[in-house]
């Protein structure tokens, strides 16, 4: 039996949080967010994973950037203008079909609808895994005081490679393979 703070990929759901055209100048790690980001969702795929994608607003922040709308399989979709995904109309409801106790965060701001989602998940008993390389805001020091309070609150710390390689398992099999050349 594995430490059930290790992500399971049979109970795991990637979501993907608010990565939207506005942010698109305003970010300063904006290249390695979205390669990073892109990384999850191919994994996503290769892993079996759901993937669910949320937009803040998008009348007014536009659309998912188009690098990562264009490696998303398939997905559930929600828009939102609550900063929580969770206050998202029909979001608990799908999230909760699915099954699934560990959420796996990426998007931005970190410090707003990261944090107030990683929160809100945390507090209804979801296993929360934050993905350092993978959440970014406008200004770093807020994505460092987000982090950090995500992290105090119970959310478990990771990365790309930490959360690809715990749902692998082991190497040698075919989906090693596919994920090891995502991440070289």
């Amino acid at each position: 039996m594995r430490h059930p703070r290790v992500l399971d990929s049979k109970q795991a759901v990637l979501l993907i949080i608010d990565i939207q055209e506005a942010f698109r100048k305003e970010l300063k790690d904006l290249d390695n967010l979205t390669r990073n980001i892109t990384i999850m969702a191919e994994a996503a795929k290769i892993l079996k994973l759901p993937v669910i994608l949320t937009e803040q607003y998008p009348q007014g922040l536009g659309k998912t950037m188009a690098e990562i709308a264009a490696c998303l399989g398939e997905h559930q979709y929600f828009e939102k203008t609550a900063f929580s995904c969770c206050q998202a109309e029909g979001f608990m409801s799908q999230l909760e079909a699915l099954g699934r106790k560990q959420v796996i965060l990426c998007g931005i701001e970190a410090h707003v609808c990261v944090s107030q989602t990683a929160h809100e998940l945390l507090h209804k008993g979801y296993s929360v895994h934050v993905v350092h390389d993978a959440i970014s805001s406008r200004n770093p020091r807020n994505k460092e005081i987000g982090w950090e309070k995500m992290i105090g609150s119970g959310a478990v710390p990771s990365s790309v490679e930490i959360a690809l390689f715990e749902m692998l398992v082991q190497s040698g099999s075919e989906q090693f393979k596919s994920v090891q050349r995502l991440v070289k």
